[in-house]
């Protein structure tokens, strides 16, 4: 079962998936409508929230509170001008929060909420959280989440952020990009070896939002990714917009009504275009478009082909163009040492895309993969492959890194200048590691931020306060290394710092003291000994002042390993040790606080059990309600229960049920649930004894006839008596004597009377009468349980006899 737990989730902008590692492979789980796909969709009511199918499936009636298109929010600022750009095309009301952060202001509960982005995702997470734990009957323990490669530092951040909230151990955010060339990689049998050359693979991916490039190199149970490029405002949508705005003009000539400006008519017609885009991708041919009662209680209809779509699209077609070549020339490749173009993601099914990779590659693209759900897929292997959970074939991945990072120090009092470095260039190999030496001998700051072309207005990544840093006995700087890393979910953080401080001994060495004064070589020799995929590289910053880094076997280390050792001083009879101190790093980047982390969790939470308590009362309701359809339509019926119950009483009954209805829809619209329970367990105390009676009568006749069976086998019986007592010699005891034969007979006749002389049923009063009813059926039961015992023990006895 723990393997089960193992999943891959692809978090898109229009509808997520959710893959699970399993024995047999991977597979993709189907939500609570039977469908594959979730849309990315949250909504709100008076009474609780809806999520995914259900919350799309209401979008239309319910714009203000459904909230989605959440991906292009995270992380981000109010007055971001992406997030202005995207707020024109939402319907549900985004707000500034005092921060400058994005607000979410819904009506929840008949109250009006805010949230942020972060929180409206993780409930997103939550249900397909919820999907896999009903599908898989197991807790889901850990999961990799899929990011477009082009997000920053705070995007990922914020996703995480979500995660956590959600309750989710994410073991690695994955660049779409990357999660789809491990399924397709992993499963592919016929990679060259590590001594031949690599198989050079571009991937296509065209989604909702956002196209990304990728030219992926594969040898034999690894892959490594050679560039990437995107345009993270280039998706399906953009297709969509272009043709429901030429819509929007012919209906506004041909009709004289506005779409834009009737947000829901807007929407209806976005539905409408998407159907008609993706009708067009299979058909040259010229396709209707029809809307009833559009706006203004008037009918619309147009119509549009292929090529027109094609002529409205065509700079964005150049923008595809850009993007792919940009890709292809960063890589450093010929179009000969490409093998093949694989496409996913749904736009990536137009004729014209697909036209337009084969002008750029001189190749046919493949569809090798599933273009929908391979995201997902890779995401479900690379959560195996990390998790302890799990056993499976190893596969190595080394990602990139898609922006440029510089890394700036201050300068100190001790005469170290200030300096700057870029420390991971584009397209640079992650998860990385690379090791900053400092000489100081108080806390400084260390600022890292993007230096390449970014879709984010803030070009700062962080900055980190390296702590408790002193100088030395002499009052001089002490050597200082902070390690720099890009982690596994692709985020640049300073992962640790120590200080290095020498003291002078005139004691012999000790054992332990010879191992410290080692340590500091140890380590760097250790530092490439790190978990799968991480390198530790040393890092020269001399040109901003600070000290050049060791290498490992260089000059620099035989010098100060004789420092270290006192060597370089024979004079000298004092020894030199050398311990290494863990510093505090105070981190102030972008993100929750773990408190604030705590608060939304918490409030998570509490939604949840609002939640799944509205579902049961609703749970309850609807029983109810099927409960007085069913009763009333039976009753009704000559067929069914309308022969067992007197006709005043139906009439009166079917009355009682009229009224439950209207009381169900006006009083009892929104009552508790034990309200739900007391009246169905009434209405049951009424209905179920003429059920119960016609049941009897259906089922009388079979059991006397079975019982007409037991007789003749009674009769039967009796004859091989007659037959054993004539034939029994007379000098022996008999078989059978008198007292027994007698007594058999008085209890026969005992049952056989209480039968017969039974009076008939008193006409109960009507209120009484299911109660009467059912005590009789009980005592009726009860007998025909004695008399069946007694019918029993009397063949068993005669088999005896016999």
């Amino acid at each position: 079962m723990a393997a089960m737990s193992v999943i891959g989730i692809d978090l898109g902008n229009e509808s997520c998936y959710v893959a699970v590692a399993k024995a047999g492979g991977i597979e993709t789980i189907a939500n609570d409508y039977s469908l594959r796909a979730t849309p990315s969709c949250i909504a709100f009511s008076g009474k609780n929230r809806i999520l995914g199918v259900a919350a799309k499936n209401q979008q239309v009636t319910n714009m203000k509170n459904t909230v989605y298109g959440l991906k292009r929010l995270l992380g981000r600022q109010f007055r971001d001008p992406h997030v202005q750009r995207e707020i024109q095309m939402l319907p549900y009301n985004v707000i500034e929060e005092k921060n400058g952060s994005i607000g979410i202001k819904v009506n929840y509960l008949n109250e009006e909420h805010k949230f942020s982005p972060e929180q409206c995702l993780a409930m997103l997470l939550t249900k397909l959280k919820d999907i896999a734990t009903t599908a898989l009957q197991t807790p889901i323990n850990d999961c990799v989440i899929s990011v477009p490669s082009y997000f920053t530092n705070n995007e990922r951040k914020a996703l995480l952020d979500s995660a956590a909230i959600a309750g989710l151990n994410v073991l690695r955010l994955f660049n779409e990009t990357t999660a789809t060339a491990l399924s397709y990689g992993i499963y592919k049998q016929d990679l060259p070896s590590p001594e031949e050359r690599p198989r050079n693979i571009v991937f296509v991916d065209c989604g909702h939002s956002s196209l990304q490039v990728s030219v992926c190199a594969f040898h034999k149970g690894k892959l490594r990714m050679l560039s990437t490029a995107s345009d993270s405002n280039l998706g399906g949508r953009d297709f969509d917009s272009l043709i429901a705005d030429n819509f929007c003009k012919q209906f506004q000539s041909k009709y004289n009504i506005d779409a834009k400006s009737n947000p829901r008519a807007f929407l209806r017609l976005l539905t409408e275009v998407e159907k008609l885009k993706k009708q067009m991708s299979a058909n040259s041919t010229t396709l209707p478009l029809n809307i009833e009662c559009f706006m203004n209680d008037k009918d619309v209809s147009g119509e549009m082909k292929r090529a027109d779509m094609e002529a409205l699209s065509a700079h964005l077609f150049q923008r595809v163009e850009v993007t792919l070549r940009q890709c292809l020339e960063q890589s450093g490749l010929s179009l000969e040492d490409i093998h093949s173009v694989e496409i996913v993601g749904g736009s990536s099914r137009m004729p014209a895309l697909k036209q337009l990779i084969e002008k750029v590659f001189k190749k046919v693209p493949s569809t090798t993969l599933n273009q929908d759900e391979a995201v997902s897929r890779g995401c479900a292997l690379q959560c195996a492959i990390l998790s302890p959970a799990v056993r499976v074939r190893d596969f190595s991945v080394t990602d990139v890194q898609s922006y440029p990072i510089t890394i700036s120090w201050d300068a100190s009092p001790g005469g170290e200048s200030a300096g700057e470095i870029e420390a991971f260039p584009k397209n640079h190999a992650v998860p990385f590691s690379k090791m900053l030496t400092f000489y100081r001998q108080e806390p400084f700051s260390i600022r890292a931020q993007y230096s390449g072309n970014i879709p984010y207005p803030d070009r700062d990544i962080g900055t980190w306060v390296i702590k408790d840093i002193r100088p030395n006995a002499e009052g001089k700087p002490q050597k200082v290394k902070v390690k720099v890393r890009i982690n596994i979910h692709g985020i640049m953080t300073i992962s640790s710092a120590s200080m290095y401080e020498a003291k002078e001994s005139t004691e012999p060495e000790t054992p332990e003291e010879q191992q410290q004064q080692k340590e500091p070589q140890l380590n760097q020799q250790n530092s490439t000994e790190q978990q799968q995929n991480e390198t530790d590289a040393p890092m020269d910053t001399n040109n901003g002042g600070a000290a050049p880094e060791v290498g490992s076997g260089s000059s620099w280390t035989k010098k100060i390993s004789a420092w270290f050792s006192g060597e370089g001083d024979k004079e000298k009879k004092k020894k030199q040790t050398v311990k290494s101190i863990d510093l505090p790093i105070e981190s102030l980047t972008n993100g929750f606080s773990a408190v604030e982390i705590d608060q939304f969790t918490e409030q998570e939470f509490k939604m949840i059990a609002s939640d799944k308590q509205e579902k049961e009362r609703a749970d309850v309701r609807n029983a109810f309600e099927e409960y007085v359809y069913e009763l009333r339509s039976k009753v009704s019926s000559e067929d069914e229960l309308a022969p067992y119950i007197l006709e005043s009483d139906r009439d009166a009954l079917v009355l009682q049920l009229d009224d439950m209805e209207n009381w169900l829809y006006e009083d009892g619209e929104d009552c508790n649930k034990q309200v739900y329970i007391d009246k169905l367990a009434q209405l049951k105390s009424i209905g179920e004894p003429v059920q119960t009676r016609k049941i009897e009568c259906e089922l009388r006749p079979v059991v006397i006839e079975d019982f007409a069976k037991s007789l003749q086998l009674c009769m039967k019986a009796l004859e091989l008596i007659k037959s054993k007592s004539a034939n029994a010699p007379k000098h022996l005891s008999p078989p059978v004597t008198v007292a027994q034969i007698r007594q058999e007979k008085s209890n026969f006749e005992n049952n056989v009377n209480s039968v017969l002389n039974k009076p008939p049923p008193k006409a109960p009063s009507p209120p009484k009468e299911e109660k009467n009813a059912g005590d009789q059926q009980k005592n009726s039961q009860e007998q025909n349980t004695q008399q069946n015992t007694q019918n029993s023990e009397k063949q068993e006895e005669n088999m005896e006899w016999s």
